[in-house]
């Protein structure tokens, strides 16, 4: 499973995911008819039919992932029910699915396109924006009218209606419908060269513009929809009622609201001239040593991808470098820690990504067990900057401010006050620069989804 994804759920929420399954079965035995919900319940599994995409599934070496998957298991687990999933090629194979091939389908699809082809739908989770993306070398336009050249969209979707009204009045654009794509596909479509403009959903915008760099946002937004969902025809509507109670809980307890900042906040902080430069670094440098982060991760449990991006932050993926402070190698480790984890030659890379990787495993298994998932790593990382004393003490000032000492999103507020005397001066590991820490963790995250997406788009193109 991905440590930046899984384990998301808090301990309040794992308790009513432990009642969840009683409370279904006491709601389904009131009916004589038996139920699509009931009957999944038997059959002990739930099926998920989905696409390929950064944001609603995927898989590596690392596990399975996506924004869509991590609600979708969440469901299931509340039910009881193993999840089972089925991929597509193109959304358009989304729509025509039945009972027996899918219980439900999530990806990233509007409402509104549920309600089009009369398939039901779970209420809406959150909303996206349907934006006009163009290519970087050529004109950014202003609105529909000033559009000139090849415009892709996917097939049958409602906002195409408003672009076949617009071409009305603008012969110079040509409207292309793709069936066989999502919308991460016409991102790339633009960053290609391959249509000259197209239109995307912005979560998916979001999350590829790094990938995708040469593909920008122009000034023009169609219209905001409520993303579903959906059910296929035939269905009752048990597992709709269900869904919607869970995804109403998950919504209220703040769970898909940490889960979204999570996944996407970081690549909102990071310009698009840092992915440029990170794109050839991985082209050129990263390849050389994947297979080296990929061992080391299975050997200490910890996805490569975040490896990876720890020896990108560290050294840019310099076996050769030093530092003026007497760190050095692909992990810039130290004299003590080298010695620590018995690195003999800390030039030497294998050396290097093995002994990085095995103190950061050391460190997150030395955290208490109250700091749960993906908040282990972060918390391990900031100790591999910073020091664990120091962490120790960033978690003595959250509780001080009466905040949770074991959720990363408030002790971060709190390293970087380790600067002020007035506060370093009454904790036991004294002064630190707690800001560097809280900038190293942010850097490594972005580049871990970076590095993932990379290799995932490379996959899915044969690359």
């Amino acid at each position: 499973m991905h440590q930046l994804e899984n384990g998301t759920l808090t301990k309040r929420y794992s308790v009513l995911l432990a009642l969840a399954p009683l409370f279904f079965l006491i709601l389904i035995s009131m009916s004589n008819r038996a139920s699509d919900l009931q009957k999944l319940i038997e059959k002990g599994s739930l099926t998920l039919m989905t696409t390929v995409s950064p944001i609603s599934y995927f898989k590596d070496q690392s596990g399975e992932g996506g924004y869509e998957y991590i609600i979708a298991k969440a469901f299931a687990d509340s039910l009881g029910l193993r999840l089972k999933i089925v991929t597509v090629e193109a959304l358009q194979e989304l729509f025509s699915a039945s009972p027996r091939t899918a219980d439900f389908i999530a990806a990233n699809i509007p409402q509104n396109e549920a309600q089009k082809r009369s398939l039901k739908s779970a209420d809406p989770y959150f909303n996206v924006t349907q934006q006009v993306i163009y290519n970087k070398n050529g004109e950014k336009p202003r609105n529909l009218q000033t559009l000139s050249g090849s415009l892709a969209t996917l097939k049958s979707f409602l906002h195409n209606e408003e672009l076949f009204e617009a071409k009305k009045k603008n012969p110079r654009l040509s409207i292309i419908e793709i069936g066989s794509a999502n919308s991460s596909d016409l991102i790339e479509m633009v960053h290609e060269g391959e249509a000259d403009y197209a239109v995307v959903d912005s979560l998916a915008y979001t999350v590829t513009r790094h990938i995708y760099h040469r593909a920008k946002l122009a000034s023009i937004n169609l219209e905001s929809q409520g993303v579903s969902w959906l059910f296929p025809k035939g269905s009752d509507d048990s597992l709709v009622e269900a869904a919607n109670m869970f995804l109403e809980d998950f919504r209220s307890s703040g769970e898909l609201t940490t889960l979204k900042r999570r996944m996407f906040s970081q690549s909102k902080r990071f310009s698009v001239a840092k992915s440029e430069i990170l794109e050839e670094m991985v082209s050129t440098r990263l390849q050389r040593y994947q297979e080296l982060f990929q061992e080391a991760g299975k050997t200490n449990n910890l996805e490569w991808a975040l490896l990876a991006a720890m020896g990108y932050q560290e050294s840019h993926w310099n076996p050769e470098a030093r530092s003026p402070t007497g760190v050095r190698g692909m992990m810039m480790l130290t004299k003590n820690t080298a010695r620590e984890m018995k690195v003999e030659d800390r030039l030497d890379v294998k050396q290097s990504i093995e002994g990085g990787s095995k103190y950061l495993a050391k460190l997150k298994a030395r955290l208490p067990n109250e700091i749960m998932g993906p908040d282990r790593t972060w918390f391990a990382l900031a100790a591999y900057n910073v020091g664990y004393g120091h962490i120790e003490d960033a978690r003595v000032l959250t509780s001080r401010a009466n905040k949770n000492p074991n959720v990363w999103i408030n002790v971060r507020e709190q390293l970087s006050t380790l600067r002020n005397r007035d506060v370093y001066l009454t904790l036991k590991h004294g002064y630190a620069r707690g800001d560097e820490a809280v900038t190293y963790v942010d850097n490594i995250r972005y580049y871990t989804n970076y590095i993932r997406l990379h290799f995932i788009s490379q996959k899915d193109h044969g690359r």
